[in-house]
């Protein structure tokens, strides 16, 4: 698998899974249907959080070790923010349509 350096931001993906590796959220922005379940998995060694951005979210995980992951079923359209606590640089969104 490669990776693009160009700097470029990346159009929006669909489908319902989102690795953490590299410390980052891949892919950054994701589109799903109402009632999609998004599981997060870690690859990296370090611990991550998925958590919403904006308090009051609905994202709230766990710190994930290594190979652990995160569900979270979105129930209503919206965009939904979200950040590793532990590493705040690292941001991301879900994007849910009807």
């Amino acid at each position: 698998m490669s990776t693009s350096s160009t700097g470029a931001a990346a159009a929006p993906m669909t489908g319902n899974a989102v690795a953490i590796k590299n410390f980052a959220f891949s892919p950054a922005t994701l589109q799903v249907k109402a009632g999609t379940t998004v599981t997060w998995t870690n690859q990296d060694t370090d611990a991550h959080t998925v958590t919403s951005a904006a308090s009051g979210g609905p994202l709230h995980s766990a710190a994930l070790a290594t190979h652990a992951a995160y569900s979270y079923t979105f129930t209503k359209p919206g965009t939904y923010a979200y950040i590793c606590t532990i590493h705040p640089f690292m941001t991301a969104t879900v994007e849910v349509t009807r």
